[in-house]
């Protein structure tokens, strides 16, 4: 308690949350420690891990709490105090759990992985750890590509965990029973985990190809009702539920299509029947439907008909991430505007027909138009859009694009009320991405990149209304922690050691602008002698 009276938002390390799931830590058979690599207002937006939480805590004989990465000020008070980090739940110990899975959702976590190992007293490298310290494994997106964290993670579960992540388990207990109570023999263990549909374990000779696994019926599968709410906002501070899996569209750089591929869909009577026990049992006042691409859901326009019906007394919004302006969009909006009026944000990540065709882009610029037209008409006075730069045969013309569509679309409401629109437009730098079309192509040189942001900045400048407001805001992802995202993204497992010297030189939460390090990156590599 002390130390809570000394660090910045101590309510990342309360627990006891609402609807927090405590049990017996002594009498549990098997105690699984959920680790997110980033602060707790990251980690506790993150939806797989509401889903693990919940799927593992109901799995019996079972415990599983969660540690996540605490913040700067905390981990210097932890090491000056010679304090190891503990899990929310029953402030236990890494040493005292039996696996530590770790949810792997950006590349530029890596480090934030092996500063909580070290943090916990858990040896850095797989080949360190014997039979006494806890299997260490790994699920998530990044898991597409699980080489450049190889050296440090005993197992991964490659693609949708939830039923997998059962199956690990419960061989676990076997094997544990087997050995009267006591941890398993690492390798023995191992040998048997690698059996199992997706499971990938490095250390293990390559015998067989890695099938990904995935949920065949969305409507069986588990998903979060006894939502924790947090006592400090975090970045998604609301109920979300899950209405899809999957995209129908084709999108030639996209790789979460890959990852939660085939497409499949929750039917509308289960997806409401969800949101209002989560209602219930939390009293958020905002409810987001999370997909890829949830204005393509079969039947969205009736399932949000009837979740507004439902909840329009108790005055909860419904929100949608991201739309994708089709036929049906201005009537999203209208049902969305009913209760409470939410942001809107497209995404039409390119802004000429040409490139539209090169990425397999399908976007209509009429129902565009129809639909940021008529979100103007129900109030909406700024909205967001969403670019990439650096894909292959890029031209000027496709940079200019992008300033002409937002130009147009914050122009379209001055025929509505003689005043223009704020388009805030943010623009990310494109990364060939691991089981995409794109996945052999050169990422653009960051030189490159850095002339195509400073003509974008230029160009901008021009397009402020005459009484100096600026229509138009521009904003650009770090170029170089791109980069360095591409090079974990994409390369094997000579990179282990490129991060365990990036670790070992101060590298952490590189994911933030204000803790990230070009210079530390590069070095490393050229310690490990690697272009």
């Amino acid at each position: 308690e002390d130390i809570l009276l000394r660090v910045n938002k101590p309510g990342r390390y309360l627990g006891n949350e609402w609807n927090v799931i405590k049990k017996d830590f002594a009498k549990a058979e098997i105690k699984f420690a959920l680790c997110f690599p980033d602060v707790y207002e990251v980690g506790m937006s993150n939806f797989g891990m509401r889903i693990l939480y919940g799927v593992l805590n109901n799995i019996s004989g079972t415990i599983c709490e969660r540690v996540f990465h605490p913040g700067l000020d905390m981990e210097l008070l932890m090491r000056n105090n010679s304090l190891r980090i503990f899990s929310l739940e029953s402030r236990r110990q890494l040493t005292d759990f039996d696996i530590i899975g770790f949810s792997l959702a950006y590349e530029l976590t890596y480090t934030n992985v092996l500063n909580i190992l070290d943090l916990g007293g858990i040896p850095l490298l797989s080949s360190m750890r014997g039979d006494d310290f806890p299997l260490v494994i790994a699920g998530g997106s990044c898991c597409l590509n699980p080489e450049p964290m190889a050296d440090f993670i005993d197992l991964f579960v490659i693609g949708e965990a939830e039923e997998a992540i059962v199956e690990i388990i419960e061989l676990y207990r076997t094997k544990k029973q087997e050995s009267g109570g006591r941890r398993p023999k690492k390798q023995e263990i191992l040998l048997q985990l690698a059996m199992i549909e997706g499971v990938y374990v490095p250390s293990l000779p390559a015998t067989k190809k890695i099938k990904k696994r995935f949920i065949q019926n969305l409507n069986n599968a588990a998903f979060p009702v006894k939502w924790l709410v947090p006592y400090i906002q975090i970045i998604h501070d609301r109920i979300t539920i899950e209405i899809m899996r999957g995209c129908p569209n084709r999108c030639r750089f996209c790789q979460a299509r890959v990852l939660y591929f085939p497409y499949r869909y929750i039917e509308p009577s289960r997806i409401t029947e969800l949101a209002k026990q989560a209602y219930n049992s939390t009293g958020y006042e905002d409810i987001s439907l999370l997909g890829l691409c949830v204005s393509d859901y079969y039947k969205i326009k009736e399932l949000l008909t009837d979740l507004i019906e439902i909840f329009k007394k108790d005055a909860v919004s419904v929100s949608l991430p991201s739309l994708k302006p089709r036929d049906n969009t201005k009537d999203l909006l209208s049902l969305i505007a009913e209760v409470k009026k939410t942001g809107l944000t497209l995404a039409p990540e390119v802004a000429t027909e040409r490139l539209r065709k090169a990425i397999n882009k399908n976007f209509e610029g009429d129902i565009f138009f129809d639909t940021v037209e008529h979100a103007y008409r129900l109030g909406h006075k700024h909205i967001k859009l969403y670019f990439m730069i650096g894909l292959p045969s890029e031209t000027k013309e496709d940079l200019d694009g992008i300033l002409d569509l937002a130009r147009a679309t914050s122009d379209l409401k001055i025929k509505i009320d003689k005043r223009p629109a704020g388009v805030n437009v943010s623009v990310a730098t494109f990364i060939p991405k691991p089981h995409t079309p794109f996945q052999w192509l050169k990422m653009e040189a960051i030189e490159s990149i850095e002339e195509k942001q400073n003509y974008l900045k230029s160009k901008v400048k021009k397009y402020a209304s005459v009484k100096g407001e600026t229509k138009i805001k521009i904003s650009f992802l770090n170029r170089y922690m791109s980069f360095i995202e591409a090079l974990l993204s994409r390369g094997d497992r000579r990179l282990s050691q490129v991060i365990l010297k990036a670790w070992e030189k101060g590298a952490k939460f590189d994911a933030w602008d204000n803790c990230f390090s070009f210079d530390r990156w590069i070095n490393s590599l050229r310690e490990g002698n690697l272009d």
